[in-house]
């Protein structure tokens, strides 16, 4: 299956040779080894991650010109994921996302994106001056969230924007819900750009055909993954994999090192070399059992009264073509209290951390780190707060439908940089918003920088604000002021 020995880590190796030196350390950081550092921190901590807290030198290697471990790393994890190139991103997936779209796309470009991407997407437009062309996601009122973009969605807005230089397809959601990607890779291939995919929550997909089918598996040119989400990298490590003659490797690596930093932690580069033969060489085990955690979980939740956790029914609905399994939604409208309520429950009472909450819904995260005792204290906790809320309280109604896509007059770098004017929202009929405005559920914006507000964009906040529903994005934090481009 591999074509290099996934037992191997290279980097890790480097840095536990230094170690066993004994070298010592005329080199920053200025801790050395820990000895300078915090004593109640260090206690805590304990010595060992200090003692691999280097700074770039031969043996070691760097980040920005590996030739030596951090080369050897990455050639690992492209052997792994089936990828032409793997670059290791300790700015999290956000610069990975960043890089990604800055290789592709260039000012005046037009890029072809869901509504609902993550904030760091529209950074990586801001930073590369291209022009977004929105598709509007499929939405699911029951569970307030939207889920992917449908094949017809991407055809029907590539005819209508043939000279788009790339398309961007998120797999899957937040959610688990993912689309037919490979459908969509050949759409996109059909018209000879390349498909780039946010697949912050799917590094774990290629290792197990239970799960939905990896972007990289489906065609896609070039995807960024979290692996910090599920499959045991420290928090800040993910991978920017490129597949494709579409994508130049070299810009790619360009683009990192204009958006990472020249003193890159070794700690967590480390972790992405480690955590990558763990998936490499004990996956498949690993995700069975988390598969088989999470439907448990599932099962259990909806004996409880007053929740739903949906499974792979949720398949008939346009834009969910595939579940991840792991990914456990718990929706509470028929308890009459919100997701936020849920979480803070569920928090403060019974110390239970979930991973969001939204105005229907809760969600849990499943990965290797999951016990048959944490799901048990979650299944238990959920079963005494139905019984204090459930039958005492109106269920919350269905979402309210969005407003239309509005007409975007700005491309969102010349917006994002203009100067600016702060009006109140109700007086901003007609002006070019200067901000975002987003609302929770379902994570859609409302407006992007560069686009006309209208009447009706209005109108729908007041609505969600009278509904209880979060709405956020513009400097003032109660959302009536927002400030617009002083054309």
């Amino acid at each position: 299956m591999y074509k290099l020995d996934q037992n191997e880590t290279p980097l890790f190796d480097a840095l536990m040779e230094y170690v066993n030196r004994e070298t010592i350390p005329f080199h920053v950081p200025g801790h050395k080894k820990g000895i300078g550092m915090d004593e109640e921190f260090k206690n805590f901590i304990g010595i060992n991650p200090f003692k691999i807290d280097v700074t770039v030198f031969k043996l070691v290697d760097s980040l920005h010109h590996p030739t030596g471990p951090i080369k050897k790393a990455q050639e690992l994890a492209a052997d792994a994921y089936g990828a032409d190139a793997t670059f290791f991103s300790i700015h999290g997936t956000s610069g990975a996302i960043q890089a990604m779209i800055m290789s592709v796309v260039k000012s005046g470009d037009k890029i072809i994106i869901p509504r609902n991407v993550h904030k760091s997407i529209t950074a990586g437009i801001i930073l590369s001056g291209a022009k977004p062309v929105y598709m509007q996601p499929e939405l699911d009122k029951t569970v307030g969230i939207a889920h992917g973009v449908t094949p017809e969605t991407v055809e029907e807005t590539l005819k209508a924007h043939p000279d788009a230089k790339a398309v961007l397809i998120i797999n899957p959601t937040y959610y688990g819900v993912a689309t037919d990607i490979k459908k969509i890779a050949d759409i996109v291939h059909s018209y000879d750009i390349p498909l780039i995919v946010d697949e912050a929550h799917g590094p774990h997909l290629g290792f197990n055909e239970k799960l939905p089918m990896s972007a990289i598996e489906a065609g896609a040119d070039i995807c960024a993954q979290s692996t910090h989400k599920i499959i045991g990298a420290l928090t800040q490590c993910s991978l920017l994999q490129v597949c494709s003659k579409r994508v130049d490797t070299h810009r790619v690596k360009q683009q990192l090192n204009l958006l990472q930093t020249t003193s890159p932690s070794y700690i967590l580069m480390a972790s992405l070399d480690c955590a990558r033969r763990q998936i490499a060489l004990h996956g498949r085990e690993l995700l069975d059992n988390t598969i088989e955690l999470a439907n448990y979980a599932r099962e259990e939740i909806n004996k409880i009264p007053g929740f739903h956790c949906f499974g792979r029914e949720i398949l008939d609905k346009p834009g969910a073509f595939a579940l991840d399994p792991t990914k456990i939604t718990i929706t509470c409208r028929e308890l009459g209290i919100t997701g936020y309520d849920l979480d803070m429950i569920l928090s403060n009472k019974y110390h239970i951390q979930m991973e969001l909450s939204d105005l229907y819904n809760v969600l849990a995260v499943g990965s290797f780190g999951d016990t048959k005792e944490s799901i048990n204290a979650l299944l238990n906790a959920l079963r005494e707060i139905s019984g204090d809320y459930y039958g005492k309280g109106e269920a919350k109604s269905d979402f309210i439908d969005i407003p239309a896509i509005p007409r975007q007059e700005l491309n969102p770098r010349e917006a994002f940089n203009s100067d600016k004017v702060s009006l109140p929202l109700k007086q901003s009929i007609g002006e070019v918003s200067g901000e975002f405005l987003m609302a929770y559920p379902p994570g859609i914006p409302i407006l992007c920088p560069g686009e006309v507000i209208t009447k009706e964009i209005i109108e729908y906040v007041q609505r969600l604000k009278d509904t209880g529903l979060y709405v956020q994005g513009t400097e003032d934090p109660e959302v009536n002021y927002i400030k617009v481009v002083n054309l």
